[in-house]
């Protein structure tokens, strides 16, 4: 499973997702994001299913890049990462690390899960 997880601020729009997703050249099967922005992302997934992910979960998830926006707030290295990992599951790696949007409101992260 093919997975891209999104970090972003409360003010992200549609077009911010789009930019972030646009930049990693990937197709997913599935978004995640942090549970507290599973309403910020919504407008923008329509029919493609949205994995929110727990906050506490996001803790120890080692990332392959480091914000320290990211750091600071949430207390992991990149929130797209992590998310992504989280929701592609175990042994779940990172084919694309963290992308910015043009707008520098979200970034997205590709994880690829072991197939099912």
């Amino acid at each position: 499973m093919v997975i891209a997880g999104f970090g972003c601020r409360a003010e992200a729009t549609v077009e911010s997702f789009r930019s972030a997703l646009a930049a990693t050249g990937m197709h997913p099967d599935a978004l995640a994001v942090p549970a507290d922005r599973a309403g910020v992302i919504a407008p923008f997934a329509g029919e493609m299913a949205v994995h929110p992910i727990a906050t506490d979960l996001l803790q120890g998830i080692d990332t392959p890049t480091r914000s320290t926006v990211s750091l600071a707030t949430r207390g992991v290295g990149s929130v797209a990462e992590a998310v992504a990992l989280a929701a592609a599951g175990p042994d779940a790696r990172i084919v694309v690390a963290r992308v910015i949007s043009s707008d520098r409101m979200a970034t997205c992260a590709i994880a690829q899960g072991p197939e099912s």
